[in-house]
């Protein structure tokens, strides 16, 4: 590419959480400027990217965040960082609201890794997310030659998160007697009884991917959760990877996925070094088999373990992003991150269709319940093909009644589908919720994940009371 000089940030430019930054002080380093979605996978696969780049040249390297709001909801600052924080990212995040570093750059899609060499000229563009090959071997040819600085100090994220019991909660299962919440900011997975007394945690506390009993084991910002008889299944979203918790005795297992963000294949499995699961979200697991959602892939996959370690199918989509129906890899999905399951139907959160997708097992056809396209995003009930949701991120199935409930979180609220009618209306709370990504349906009552709040809340079905769940407290 020609070699321009690198133009200033753009006057007013909103930091939410470092100090107001001119790009001229960043001279004598390398500078990355990443161009992001709040709300995209593939964006936050390239920020962990940039941030393992930045601690291995640090000092050299200097990583500034441009963020620009696809949906509604990211119009909002505050949502907008919390988006951020709960993927782990804590590098200088500018809030570009108006889009006005996007065109003053000449960004044309997200991620756009922008690479500044020491003199402030722009050198290099890496546009999508074609692995870490191209910004590795980019940043390493610009940042070796230069000498280790005196500071090598990181700039220290302004007004962190405060500490709280839980921390971005996502997936949950509830059970007659039990309530399952995946920690995804403490990187830990809780048994919790109904009252929020925690019975178990799985995980110590550190972003990692070791096995064993349940205080040595790690996750990673997990997320999806699936309760099959006595084992229960984690989407480990931040390590690319399917876990598996025996309760009974504790023991966390690696069941799939070689930890890379990698372009996934079908076919029997031979070793787990050969199986890439980009960014699972959701899965359920049951005797024909654990379907899940890879939000890194947009595709629908199913893992039968037939024998030795199984077989990984793709269902439905064809892998690149977008909203059409069809059979198998006909259909194409957006960022698929939540998903449900009645008998042979599969019900999916496409979230940055805003849309639910359902996929029949018996045929693999892909058709949109809820929805109308990519950019089509909105907050109104009514009729299936006249209701509008905003990036919804989980499904929950009401065991007494044909009613797929739906975390509609653009929006922060909760939504129901009731099945066969299709009619979507939002369930009257006291409040918005603030970023609500997981919810539970069981014995009259829904259980909501209220993630950017740190939170689970219940709401009692027959009388519309809504409490917290004192989780630990």
């Amino acid at each position: 590419m020609t070699v321009t000089h690198a133009p200033d940030f753009p006057h007013g430019l909103h930091w939410l959480n470092a100090a107001p930054t001119a790009l001229r002080s960043l001279q004598g380093s390398v500078v990355a400027l990443a161009f992001v979605d709040p709300a995209s996978a593939w964006c936050m696969q390239r920020l962990a990217d940039l941030a393992m780049l930045e601690r291995r040249f640090s000092g050299r390297l200097q990583v500034r965040i441009l963020a620009q709001p696809r949906f509604d909801a990211h119009r909002d600052p505050v949502a907008t960082l919390k988006r951020l924080r709960r993927h782990g990212v804590s590098l200088p995040v500018a809030h570009d609201l108006d889009w006005h570093a996007w065109q003053r750059f000449g960004i044309e899609s997200w991620p756009t890794v922008v690479l500044i060499d020491p003199q402030g000229m722009i050198v290099d563009r890496i546009v999508g997310t074609p692995g870490i090959g191209a910004l590795e071997a980019a940043v390493t040819a610009l940042c070796d030659p230069l000498p280790e600085p005196l500071d090598s100090s990181r700039t220290i994220e302004a007004n962190p998160e405060p500490r709280t019991p839980l921390r971005f909660p996502t997936g949950l299962v509830a059970t007659a007697e039990r309530l399952y919440v995946a920690d995804s900011g403490h990187h830990q997975i809780l048994e919790c009884n109904h009252a929020g007394r925690v019975l178990h945690r799985f995980g110590n506390g550190t972003a990692d991917a070791l096995d064993g009993d349940s205080e040595i084991a790690s996750f990673c910002r997990p997320n999806g959760l699936s309760l099959l008889r006595e084992e229960l299944y984690v989407a480990d979203t931040g390590n690319h990877l399917l876990r598996r918790i025996n309760l009974r005795s504790g023991a966390v297992q690696t069941v799939l996925g070689n930890r890379r963000a990698r372009v996934p294949s079908e076919g029997p499995i031979q070793s787990l070094q050969d199986v890439s699961l980009p960014s699972p979200t959701a899965l359920v697991a049951g005797n024909s088999g654990l379907h899940m959602t890879l939000a890194g892939d947009n595709r629908v996959w199913t893992w039968n373990q037939v024998e030795g370690l199984g077989v990984l199918e793709c269902r439905a989509g064809s892998g690149q992003m977008g909203q059409r129906d069809g059979a198998g890899i006909l259909a194409s999905f957006a960022q698929p991150s939540g998903l449900a399951q009645v008998q042979q139907a599969l019900y999916v959160a496409d979230t940055l269709a805003s849309s639910i997708r359902g996929v029949q097992l018996r045929g693999d056809l892909t058709q949109t319940l809820v929805g109308q396209g990519m950019w089509e995003f909105g907050d109104a009930d009514g009729q299936r093909h006249q209701a509008r949701l905003q990036a919804p991120e989980a499904l929950a199935l009401d065991p007494d009644s044909p009613l797929l409930w739906i975390a509609d979180t653009g929006n922060g609220c909760i939504r129901s589908l009731r099945l066969g009618g299709g009619v979507v209306s939002k369930v009257e709370l006291p409040r918005r919720l603030a970023g609500p990504a997981g919810v539970a349906a069981f014995g009259g009552k829904l259980w909501i994940s209220e993630t950017d709040a740190h939170a689970v809340l219940c709401l009692d079905l027959a009388s519309g009371a809504l409490t917290q769940v004192p989780i630990d407290e």
